[in-house]
């Protein structure tokens, strides 16, 4: 039940947004063992004038780059699952959007049970059930 939000540096082209679909779908099922059904990734744009690193423009720097964050419940992934999830997660963006800046960011955020869910229901109250 992971939710994915997605900022990719660019231009929004089609072939790009499935290949992110397709790369994190795969990481969260494979690494992080998340169901692919209840998977929801959302992707957005920023043009390359309106992204800054080390406050100079990506575009002045002739670089890409990315930042997400997952939202995943607390506790049901080890320390070595994330830090695979986000290495396998840096290297695919870098296949995909080619020239990527180091400073390209993955935040994978543990939240408690009781306070996260879908379907109107908690994971806390899914895992009692």
């Amino acid at each position: 039940m992971p939710i994915l939000n997605v900022k990719v540096s660019g231009q929004k082209n089609i072939e790009t947004t499935k290949s992110i679909n397709e790369l994190l779908l795969d990481l969260t099922h494979r690494i992080l063992g998340k169901k692919k059904e209840v998977t929801a990734i959302a992707i957005e744009y920023v043009d390359l004038d309106c992204w800054f690193v080390g406050g100079k423009l990506l575009s002045e720097q002739g670089k890409n780059s990315f930042y997400f964050d997952i939202k995943i419940t607390d506790e049901t992934n080890t320390k070595d699952e994330k830090a695979q999830y986000i290495k396998e997660a840096f290297e695919g963006f870098e296949r995909i959007l080619g020239n990527l800046h180091e400073e390209s960011y993955i935040y994978v955020q543990d939240v408690r049970a009781a306070s996260y869910g879908y379907g109107g229901k908690t994971q806390e109250y899914r895992y009692h059930q």
